[in-house]
């Protein structure tokens, strides 16, 4: 499908509108709206603007609902499948500029926000009155392109994923109309289910202006723990194990020997360069982390560990969650003149060592250089691919890399993309991933947004955005 481009009378229109001062179509800002952090291919947009409220977002949606014009949402630009790139031009909504934290209720556990709010920004906040938002992506994420995604992290295992810590949310339709999904309220039987649908759409449904999200109480105590173990599938069957006795961490991350030599080589840290678990435990007291620690020791010791390490204090803690958060971007760092395609792929528990260990097999038979970690306690694997962007060869090689492994994950039961959402990189897969069901969602595709003006070229194959 085809979509005009701009006209100069509407940029003029959506200068007086908006005020000219939030509404560029310069050459450097197109520029900066025209990828994300993936590897995927630029394209620019005609337009960017900056709302600085709903009605700005409706403004602009109903000029593009009469004219035929695409809009892409775009918040902090750290996605890494393409999803906020404005693969049909038109209208890039920027909402860094909507970044107000309307209303704390901390007796509620609840927090009003616009969606261009920091995340991070976000829990520096909240910590003062006792309170954070689990979702913890590790990118400097904007909450909107939370929503957008569905993102998670390293919390996930014991809060969930953004979807289950959104009770309501603001969103623009198609036709420009602002709607309200979902209430105050902690849960609720009535009606269908537009929020949870909404979040993980990707802007393809409606537009999120402002959410209103679920808190928890900071824990009054942590427990880090760091295992390191002879070889990673030692590491990823002990995984597993915690998971299935119950053993609740908070976090359970997975770092196989290569990643931790890049972390140690970025950031001087002198980390074992072994397979590693990274284990955070919340608890009421120091009794009750010492009784769970017990138990988690006892099954790494069962699993082969070479060194458990716990009671790092709160300075070491932070500084390994920061290094490890930056895991992606040391393996950057240290390569530089290459590109990275970033493998995100989610399986059932029990198939998890399996999935390792397909994806090594992969990596080793097409002379790839990859990188493995990820979010062992829910299943979520991230394998890093580096190659020489000018070498086609290599290219392709990672490419079969990563069709073989997510191939192998939808095939075991599991998804395509855990946690960076389906955007340009994952449209290949929905079919094998969806099936018939895939229809059905054309199907709400064309209620919810008939012209196809929102974010078109993501999140359904047939929708006329790139491939590969």
């Amino acid at each position: 499908m085809e979509y005009p481009r701009l006209t100069r009378e509407d940029l003029a229109y959506l200068k007086q509108a908006i005020g000219e001062g939030h509404v560029s179509a310069g050459e450097s800002n197109l520029d900066l709206h025209s990828r994300d952090e993936s590897y995927h291919e630029p394209h620019r947009p005609d337009v960017v603007v900056w709302p600085q409220n709903t009605g700005d977002v409706v403004a602009a949606v109903k000029l593009a609902a009469r004219k035929g014009y695409a809009v892409t949402p775009w918040c902090a630009g750290t996605s890494l499948e393409g999803n906020p790139i404005p693969v049909k031009g038109g209208i890039c909504l920027d909402f860094t500029e909507m970044n107000r934290i309307i209303e704390i209720r901390e007796n509620d556990l609840q927090v009003d926000v616009e969606v261009g709010v920091p995340y991070r920004e976000l829990n520096n906040q909240l910590r003062r009155h006792g309170l954070f938002f689990p979702p913890d992506p590790g990118a400097h994420a904007c909450i909107g392109g939370m929503i957008g995604n569905n993102a998670s992290g390293v919390r996930t295992v014991a809060y969930g994923a953004t979807r289950d810590c959104i009770l309501a949310l603001e969103a623009v339709m198609a036709d420009g109309e602002v709607i309200r999904m979902g209430s105050r309220a902690i849960k609720s039987s009535s009606g269908y289910d537009l929020l949870r649908l909404m979040v993980g759409s990707e802007g393809t449904l409606g537009i999120v202006t402002k959410a209103t999200l679920k808190l928890r109480g900071l824990p009054p105590e942590y427990l880090t723990v760091v295992a390191t173990f002879p070889t990673i599938r030692d590491a990823c069957e002990s995984v597993s194990e915690i998971i299935r006795y119950g053993l609740n961490p908070a976090a359970l991350e997975l770092m196989d020997a290569a990643v931790v030599a890049e972390i140690n080589r970025d950031q001087k840290m002198g980390l074992d360069e072994k397979p590693m678990l990274f284990l955070e435990f919340h608890n009421v007291n120091e009794s009750a982390l010492s009784s769970q620690f017990e138990l988690v020791e006892g099954l790494l010791q069962e699993h082969r560990a070479l060194r458990i390490e716990r009671g790092i204090g709160a300075d070491e803690r932070a500084r390994l969650w920061e290094v490890r958060h930056g895991a992606l971007e040391s393996i950057k760092r240290n390569h530089p003149g290459h590109s990275v395609l970033l493998v995100d792929t989610c399986v059932p528990i029990s198939r998890y060592s399996e999935m390792v260990d397909t994806a090594k097999e992969v990596v080793e038979r097409e002379g790839a250089a990859g990188f493995f970690w990820g979010h062992a306690g829910d299943g979520n694997l991230h394998l890093g691919l580096m190659y020489p962007p000018a070498n086609a060869a290599a290219r392709e090689a990672v490419d079969r890399v990563n069709r073989a492994v997510v191939e192998h994950s939808i095939a075991v039961g599991g998804s395509c993309t855990g946690e960076h959402g389906v955007g340009i990189g994952k449209l290949p897969f929905m079919t094998a991933e969806h099936g018939k069901t895939l229809e059905y969602m054309r199907r709400i595709k064309t209620a919810l947004d008939p012209k196809g003006i929102l974010n078109p070229g993501k999140m359904l194959p047939d929708e006329g955005g790139p491939t590969s």
